[in-house]
């Protein structure tokens, strides 16, 4: 996909990626994972459940996602963030690419974010509280959470 999406965090600065998987808006605390491979796992653990994901591992997706490979019958996560999300799935196993099986399954995607640059800033945060997502034509700064994930539409 092509279309423009944006990262917003609590500060008020904000991030312009690209949209992955679902279209719309996805709320939840931003957690970071520096794994290299398992995107597939990560997204079907439950224990992820409401969170929005950050890989800081520079590309997600290569292998795609396949039937076998999951942790529960769906994904949990509310959304994921990644540097690069490949477009091809590359093993033979693979069944859908990973945006693909993200819109599949309703969860909001943005890439072409620094992930390495974003995680020290969201990290000191320290959230408390869920992150909302913005509904206006421009981003605008979410004051009761530390980011959010805003498509126009």
């Amino acid at each position: 996909m092509s279309n423009s999406a944006w990262l917003v965090l609590r500060d008020g600065r904000t991030f312009r990626g690209r949209s992955l998987g679902a279209v719309g808006e996805a709320a939840g605390e931003v957690i970071f994972n520096t794994a290299m491979q398992g995107y597939q796992e990560i997204l079907t653990d439950p224990s992820y459940r409401g969170q929005i994901v950050a890989m800081t591992y520079p590309m997600i997706g290569n292998y795609g996602v396949n039937d076998e490979d999951v942790e529960s019958r769906r994904p949990w996560v509310n959304g994921f963030i990644v540097k690069e999300a490949s477009p091809i799935a590359s093993n033979f196993r693979a069944g859908a690419s990973l945006d693909e099986y993200l819109g599949r399954h309703g969860i909001v995607g943005i890439q072409d974010i620094d992930t390495r640059a974003t995680a020290p800033r969201t990290a000191s945060s320290r959230p408390s509280r869920p992150i909302r997502a913005a509904s206006s034509i421009a981003p605008a700064p979410c004051p009761d959470s530390s980011a959010a994930i805003w498509w126009p539409r």
